[in-house]
């Protein structure tokens, strides 16, 4: 099953480090967090990744280049130029790396994948955030309900912490609550080809022209998923991610 990666976003919120960079290029530990996403894909055994590319997209094709050529020890001979690679440990990942417009909007970059897709279900998350979703799980999940689509929900911890009240005292603070039922689009989407049905041209919106539309339809399914998940947004959620990594607690690395 293919998986579309949605990486052509200006990144806006996140300008500190997105002016001379695209968003899913941004690093956690030394790794983009493009590639800490491919990287739990791989894990469950999806491999095959079309990727979407719009803003600083040349950026992301020099980083797959380099890595392909540069894993590993490699031997120079300087007067013939022959360089000879050892020890490659690269990831067997098979990467399709593709133009989807500067202004196109999310929906806009699902249809132009078409092409690339076939006539298979397939998997769409978005380039900039990380969890530990149980990926087979997913798909079994979607298939067993026969619908055109499936979202998966997540529910963000509260950017502020909350008091817990009883009549008029404090009795304690909780500092990352759940909202509610807060229920919100997580990427990790899984789609039917008639999902391009719904998706008309570059001004389509997935979240709009596709999601409301099947789930006004009835044609949406939601698979919950109530442990991690971590967009990177802003440069506070870019630091929470390091942190995590760097102390060896990141839950997203499911792999070895």
């Amino acid at each position: 099953m293919k998986v579309t990666l949605l990486a052509g976003g200006m990144g806006t919120r996140l300008a500190e480090e997105t002016e001379t960079r695209p968003k899913p290029m941004v690093e956690i530990g030394d790794r983009p967090v493009l590639w800490h996403i491919m990287r739990h894909f791989a894990h469950y055994g999806f491999k095959e990744f079309c990727i979407a590319l719009g803003y600083k997209g040349d950026l992301i094709k020099h980083y797959f280049m380099d890595y392909a050529r540069l894993t590993g020890s490699m031997s120079l001979d300087l007067k013939t130029g022959a360089v000879n690679m050892h020890d490659r440990t690269c990831e067997d990942w098979t990467i399709h790396l593709v133009e989807t417009g500067l202004d196109t909007l999310t929906g806009g970059r699902v249809k132009r994948m078409q092409p690339w897709l076939g006539d298979e279900t397939f998997i769409v998350t978005y380039g900039d955030g990380v969890a530990d979703v149980n990926l087979p799980e997913l798909v079994k999940f979607h298939r067993s309900h026969g619908k055109i689509a499936t979202v998966t929900a997540v529910r963000p911890p509260s950017r502020f912490g909350a008091l817990v009240i009883e009549g008029d005292l404090v009795t304690s603070f909780d500092e990352k609550p759940q909202v509610g039922e807060g229920w919100i689009n997580g990427g990790f989407l899984v789609f039917e080809p008639k999902v391009f049905d719904y998706l008309e041209g570059d001004k389509s919106v997935l979240e709009v022209h596709a999601l409301e539309r099947l789930a006004a339809d009835r044609q949406l399914a939601v698979f919950k998923h109530d442990r991690f998940w971590q967009c990177m947004d802003t440069i506070r959620d870019k630091r929470y991610l390091e942190s995590l990594w760097q102390t060896g607690n990141a839950p997203w690395r499911i792999w070895k």
